[in-house]
């Protein structure tokens, strides 16, 4: 696969997506209980914004470096805005932009795990040195569809974040089922799903496939708009799909999804459940 996060890193979706992570872990962290967060496809875990990839795409400007420079920035965003600037040391300017193991390495508290799968090796290294050594984290070089599903325990509460590069016709499709085996394993399983939005027909029909697979779980779902969903060859926006989230959180994705969608001309943003 060619994909590399670094290309796309600190961009419009990154925002939206770690603003709902930190937000869902802070809500399921209210609980005392421990948790397991299994990521599917972690990636490497912190992005040099000056590095080539980020230079050559151009993404974090209109990303992470418009939402650290805005006085207009909502309440929703400033858990992400102070851990990139925990991620760059207290410098005013970010170079560095934290991804989801970073994230949530940094989120554990005693008792909580977390298993971070990555396929490539390369970068699978620079994940294992990023927050491998860090208390309860784990990273293997492997399939997160696959490990999913063997990895959780009806026991205990789960997180688990699928977010895989979309280079794969069937992406969407094991999406789907694994929801559906985890469910059927760890029926209180919730989830975090990134996707991007290209065609509302493809979206349309995820959501479809998604919400028969994890019947009766119910499922909340963010769309961020940046432009109409006419070009399926472009990503014209970013969604999530939270699965069996806590309520309550609705109000602060609307919120961090309105900022983001207002950075263009036609941009949009909904929070509305299914199921």
């Amino acid at each position: 696969m060619n994909y590399r996060h670094a290309f796309h890193a600190g961009n419009f979706a990154d925002l939206v997506k770690h603003a709902a992570l930190l937000q869902l872990l802070d809500a399921l962290q209210a609980d005392k209980a421990p948790l397991r967060i299994i990521d599917t496809h972690a990636g490497s875990g912190l992005y040099d914004l000056r590095g080539p990839q980020a230079q050559r795409s151009g993404e974090a400007q209109a990303g992470v470096m418009r939402m650290m420079a805005a006085t207009d920035r909502p309440g929703a965003l400033d858990d992400l805005a102070q851990a990139v600037t925990a991620a760059n040391d207290g410098a005013d300017e970010p170079w560095l932009y934290p991804g989801s193991p970073w994230l949530i390495a940094r989120a554990l508290r005693p008792g909580d795990t977390y298993l971070a799968c990555e396929m490539q090796p390369q970068e699978h290294a620079r994940l294992a040195e990023t927050v491998g050594g860090r208390p309860g984290v784990r990273t293997v070089c492997a399939d997160g569809f696959a490990e999913a599903p063997l990895a959780v325990d009806a026991k205990v509460r789960h997180l688990i974040l699928i977010d895989p590069p979309f280079e794969k016709a069937d992406d969407y499709e094991r999406i789907a089922t694994v929801a559906g085996d985890v469910l059927a394993r760890a029926p209180k399983t919730i989830f975090l799903i990134w996707l991007p939005l290209k065609d509302l027909e493809t979206f349309d029909a995820f959501l479809r496939d998604l919400e028969d697979a994890c019947e009766p779980a119910p499922c909340l779902v963010v769309e961020a708009r940046m432009r109409p969903l006419g070009d399926p060859m472009k990503m014209n926006g970013c969604a999530l799909v939270l699965i069996q989230a806590p309520a309550g959180l609705e109000p602060q994705l609307q919120a961090a999804a309105d900022w983001v969608t207002s950075g263009e001309a036609g941009g949009q943003a909904r929070v509305w459940p299914i199921g």
